[in-house]
């Protein structure tokens, strides 16, 4: 059985309505307002790119600050520095430590990452954490010029570690994913609320994962 995970929001912290609200409170007085700057700044094709490696995080500032009429030095310190402050989800990082153990007991079991995350932020967080050796391989969007929900990036990650689709799962906090990774017949998970993954995981029917 194969385990995917991704990052943000699953195995590391990621609130943008949070971060926003922080660095530009006169934009985002109540939560609507700040859920609706934080979309405008990191569902747009222009933060697209940077998370596919296309656009330069200089060039996503300028970018943003010009469209959304934002101070460009304040823009940067909100973004610049978020590879060195994503922080792991301890439930879920302990998830995957009781999943290395199953590793370790039965062989049969292996576990990857796929994560749409800027090049700067990916070599942080290689960093910073020890644990991401824990995985057999992975794939950040950055790195191949590409990112979820393309079904390109999961077949790229499939062909690249022989994964077979019915016997993977995959977990992600995108609905949007999360459609892309049925439509190429894996199992999923859809992350909504990670403090209920560990869960979500043991309640899965036939999937014994922390058996």
């Amino acid at each position: 059985m194969n385990v995917v995970f991704d990052f943000g929001a699953v195995l590391f912290t990621w609130q943008p309505a949070q971060l926003v609200a922080h660095h530009f409170p006169e934009h985002a007085a109540t939560p609507e307002q700040a859920q609706q700057l934080a979309q405008s700044i990191f569902d747009h094709a222009d933060w697209q790119g940077f998370d596919s490696g296309k656009v330069t995080l200089d060039e996503v500032i300028s970018r943003t600050a010009l469209r959304l009429d934002l101070p460009h030095e304040r823009l940067h310190n909100a973004l610049a520095l978020i590879g060195e402050q994503l922080e792991p989800i301890a439930c879920n990082v302990e998830v995957l430590a009781r999943l290395c153990e199953r590793r370790l007991r039965d062989g049969g079991l292996k576990l990857y990452f796929l994560s749409n995350m800027p090049e700067p932020f990916a070599r942080a967080l290689e960093r910073r954490f020890d644990f991401l050796q824990s995985f057999d391989g992975g794939i950040f969007s950055s790195d191949v010029k590409m990112g979820k929900p393309d079904p390109a990036i999961y077949l790229l990650l499939a062909s690249r570690y022989w994964l077979d689709a019915d016997d993977t799962l995959f977990i992600d906090d995108h609905q949007v994913n999360i459609k892309a990774a049925d439509a190429l017949g894996w199992h999923t998970i859809h992350c909504k609320d990670p403090q209920q993954l560990p869960g979500q995981m043991a309640s899965r029917q036939g999937l014994q994962f922390l058996a």
